[in-house]
């Protein structure tokens, strides 16, 4: 390898580990690279920043972070929760069972893993010890769980993924919906088996008119995923239209149906989404002018020739990205990762024949499982403050659901035709 790759490479390592901002990190390798060892005006660097913000593709991240922030603030995410509990909540583990379905539902307007670890997750741990389970059980289930926040669309993570290999959002979004299922029929299969080995006490199965009250209920918070899918695959507005009528939809039904949410609500809800859309759109900033550095330096081109030479077989190539994706996931957020190795791994695809929608999807479950792995998984140190618990304490108990997650991820990526069939079948 050249010694100035190894220098770039180091300059990136350096600052994360001396816990210098992902962004600032980015910034300053590529802007050392683009200048110093491609030799090129530092305006261009400027530029790049401008270009990288200036899609049209980023509107609809920052309408789903502001939906995902109204649910959170008024009474929809506890809705969800109440909903779900009356499908499976009588079943033994039905509690932990209603928890993965809420955060099923919640990932299917908010796009986020850490919004719904932090809605569903941070009132499904107490709720679930406080009624006798395990606690580590309920940490682990409801630690992991919320990666159904990135893989059942809208999924922040493939709107980006889409904006850097122009694969169709709309098809892209439809990878997710098998995938979302396998993993809530497994974390639920797990939940009923530990639970009735643990002979937890079940609750009386609902009756029609209870059924029918909770729905009448949440019918207004149900209606929200239909709406924005709906819409989508109707053809009657677009993903990113669909975002914004969302999140009129969610301000409506808290303001004026529930009224759980005021109008002073409104200038502290709109605040919040824009420092979190603020620290992703610096986050793609950074990793664009990363990104700039790669593209000049034909690196993608270069990695994927070395890789071709001493990888023949398709299966064995997924088998190794897997595992590099799922170390790479323990130290870097999905976004930062998305952004910087979608264009490292683009060429390898189509010299191994994998399709990009296929690819995209298994890069989502692979990073949003680092969500819940040490050093830096968010969602251990969320689960943590919670319950007052170290990092060490969490790790274990997410291990048995993580692994789980792990087996479903395998089912996937030798089953292409399983994730690609959605797509197939509306798209042709």
């Amino acid at each position: 390898m050249d010694n100035s790759y190894l220098l770039i490479l180091a300059i990136l390592i350096g600052c994360l580990v001396s816990m210098v901002p992902v962004f600032l990190s980015l910034f300053l390798a590529g802007t050392v690279g683009l200048v110093f060892m491609v030799g090129i005006d530092p305006q261009i660097v400027i530029e790049v920043l401008y270009r990288s913000m200036d899609k049209f593709a980023l509107v609809v991240v920052m309408f789903f972070i502001l939906c995902g922030n109204i649910m959170t603030t008024g009474s929809i995410v506890e809705k969800l929760i109440k909903t779900a509990n009356v499908l499976v909540g009588f079943l033994p583990g039905g509690l932990a069972m209603a928890g993965v379905l809420a955060c099923g539902f919640f990932g299917a307007i908010s796009g986020s893993t850490v919004a719904t670890m932090v809605a569903i997750g941070g009132f499904m741990i107490p709720a679930l010890i406080k009624h006798g389970y395990d606690e580590k059980f309920s940490i682990g289930i409801m630690t992991t769980a919320p990666i159904l926040g990135i893989v059942i669309p809208p999924s922040i993570s493939m709107i980006l993924y889409s904006m850097v290999t122009n694969d169709q959002l709309e098809a892209l979004f439809l990878t997710g919906f098998i995938p979302g299922v396998l993993i809530i029929c497994a974390m639920c299969i797990y939940a009923y088996v530990v639970s009735k080995k643990m002979g937890m006490e079940r609750h009386n199965k609902p009756t029609l008119t209870e059924v029918l009250a909770v729905f009448r209920e949440s019918c207004w918070a149900l209606m929200l995923p239909v709406l924005i899918f709906g819409g989508i695959y109707s053809g009657l507005f677009t993903a990113n239209e669909a975002a914004v009528v969302a999140c009129f939809y969610a301000f409506f039904v808290e303001i004026f149906i529930h009224k759980d949410m005021k109008l002073k609500d409104i200038k502290g809800v709109m605040l919040s989404s824009a420092v979190t859309s603020a620290s992703l759109l610096i986050i793609v900033a950074g990793a664009s002018v990363f990104g700039e550095y790669l593209t000049f330096e034909q690196i993608p081109s270069k990695i994927a020739a070395v890789v071709v030479e001493n990888i023949g077989s398709p299966w064995v190539f997924l088998l190794a990205v897997n595992i590099l994706l799922l170390i790479i996931g323990m130290f870097m957020d999905i976004i930062s990762a998305t952004l910087i190795l979608t264009p490292i791994f683009l060429p390898l695809l189509g010299k191994f024949g994998i399709d990009t929608m296929h690819f995209g999807l298994l890069m989502t479950i692979n990073l949003g499982i680092g969500y819940c792995t040490p050093p830096l998984g968010v969602s251990l140190y969320i689960s943590g403050a919670v319950v007052n618990r170290d990092i060490i304490y969490v790790t274990r108990a997410v291990m048995p659901f993580i692994i789980l997650q792990i087996v479903v991820l395998m089912v996937l990526t030798f089953w292409a035709d399983l994730v690609l069939f959605l797509p197939r079948l509306v798209y042709g």
